[in-house]
C-alpha cells in the first residue's frame, strides 16, 4: 500500500471502549516514529513511520516490469534499470499518515490506532514521474492516471490490490517521482521495493508503494481506496470529501525524562531548551507558538530543509516547579490554524489537533 492510514470503521461503529484485538494487531504490525526523533533533520529510515495495508510483497527486482498503458499513444514497460537510467532528483519530503491522530478521537474510529507518531522526513531519490509519461504520449481523453501496487488483500469486502489516482495534472507537477531509493539506499522491502510513488505535500496514502502499473482513464477512478477510504466523512453514509493534501501541524520532543508505562515527563525546574518540527502539504510553515498551560508564545523558526520538508523549531521555556500542560500549534502561509478542539470524522482521517504534553517539574 500507500505509507497512509487504513480508512475507518468500515462496518464497525466508532467506539469509546479499550482498544480492541483488532487495532492492537495493527499496531503491532506498523510503527510510529518515536517522538525524540524529530531532533533529527533527516528521519533515520527504521525510525521513519511504517504502515502496510496487505502483506510485503515478496519481489525479485530482476523480475520486476512498470507497465505503462491506458489511453496513451505508446505502451510500454521498464524495468528497474530502465527507471534508473533516466535522469534522477532527490528531494526532502515530510511523509505522514492520513490516520494519524486518530486513536485521540472520541469516539475513536477502528482502525490503525495512532496517536502522532505517524510522520517522517526522508530524502528519495527517482525519476521525475512526468518523464516516464512523456514517454508514453497521454492521450488528450485522459484525465487521471491509476497506479497500482503488487500488495493485495480484502478490504471492505472487496479483494484488490492496492490502488490510487491522480488527476493527470498532480501526476506532471515536476517533484513527483518514481521513487527507488530512500535515505540514499535502496528502498527496503516495507517503504516499497523496489519502485514507489512518491507525491511530495499530499497524505502518504497517495506515495502508493510496490508500483506495478501506471494507467491512463478517461474518467474518475472509483476504486475502493479511492472512492471508499481517505475520505472525510460525517458518518458512513456520508459520501464526503477526499482526503489529499497533509494539514499544517507543529509537534515537540517531549522534555525531560519519561515514565516508562504512561510516558508523562518529568523536567528539572529552570531553562529548558523545547524543540520540534512543523509542516504543511498546503503551503509553507510561517509561524509556530509553544504554550503552558494555555498561555501561547511565539517560537522561533529556523528555515525548511527544503520546500517539501519541515522546519525546526525552538523556545526556551523557564520551567516552574508544579505540574503543567506544554502544547504547540502551526501557522502556515494559507492563513490555516491547528485547531485547539478535536476535528471529528467517521474515518478518523487528518486529526491535526494540537499535541498535548504533561510533565511533572521539580
Amino acid at each position: 500500500m500507500s505509507e497512509g492510514a487504513l480508512a475507518g470503521g468500515h462496518g464497525s461503529e466508532p467506539t469509546d471502549g479499550p482498544l480492541t484485538l483488532e487495532e492492537l494487531q495493527l499496531a503491532a504490525r506498523n510503527r510510529g516514529m518515536p517522538l525524540e526523533a524529530l531532533r533529527y533533520d533527516i528521519t533515520p529510515t527504521g525510525l521513519h513511520y511504517l504502515l502496510v495495508h496487505f502483506d510485503i510483497p515478496s519481489i525479485a527486482a530482476e523480475e520486476w516490469r512498470l507497465h505503462v498503458g491506458g489511453l496513451v499513444a505508446d505502451p510500454f514497460e521498464l524495468t528497474l534499470a530502465d527507471v534508473r537510467a533516466l535522469p534522477a532528483r532527490t528531494l526532502a519530503v515530510t511523509m505522514e499518515c492520513a490516520g494519524n491522530g486518530r486513536a485521540r478521537l472520541n469516539p475513536r474510529p477502528l482502525s490503525q490506532p495512532w496517536l502522532v507518531e505517524a510522520i517522517g522526513t526522508a530524502r528519495w531519490t527517482g525519476a521525475p514521474l512526468r518523464d516516464v509519461l512523456d514517454i508514453a504520449h497521454i492521450s488528450p481523453d485522459a484525465v487521471e492516471l491509476v497506479f497500482t501496487g503488487l500488495d493485495r488483500g480484502v478490504q471492505g469486502g472487496e479483494e484488490q490490490h492496492y490502488q490510487r489516482s491522480l488527476t493527470v495534472a498532480e501526476a506532471l507537477l515536476p517533484d513527483v517521482l518514481l521513487a527507488y531509493e530512500m535515505n540514499d539506499r535502496l528502498l527496503e522491502p516495507q517503504h516499497g521495493y523496489p519502485l514507489r510513488l512518491l507525491v511530495p505535500g499530499w497524505y502518504g496514502m497517495t506515495s502508493v508503494k510496490w508500483l506495478a502499473a501506471i494507467e491512463a482513464v478517461d474518467r474518475p477512478f472509483e476504486g475502493y481506496q479511492q472512492k471508499d477510504a481517505y475520505r472525510f466523512q460525517l458518518d458512513p453514509d456520508d459520501p464526503g470529501e477526499s482526503v489529499e493534501r497533509m494539514r499544517v501541524r507543529a509537534l515537540m520532543v517531549p522534555p525531560g525524562i519519561p515514565d516508562f508505562f504512561s510516558r508523562r515527563r518529568f523536567v528539572e525546574p529552570g531553562p529548558t531548551l523545547v524543540l520540534g518540527r512543523a509542516w504543511s502539504g498546503e503551503g509553507s510553515v510561517d509561524r509556530v507558538e509553544f504554550g503552558v498551560d494555555g498561555g501561547w508564545a511565539d517560537a522561533a523558526l529556523e528555515p525548511a530543509i527544503g520546500p517539501y520538508a519541515w522546519r525546526r523549531w525552538s523556545f526556551e521555556w523557564r520551567a516552574e516547579p508544579g505540574e503543567h500542560s506544554l502544547s504547540c500549534r502551526a501557522t502556515d502561509s494559507t492563513g490555516r490554524v491547528q485547531p485547539v478542539e478535536q476535528p471529528w470524522n467517521y474515518q478518523g482521517m487528518a486529526n491535526n489537533m494540537v499535541q498535548l504534553v504533561d510533565v511533572s517539574v521539580g
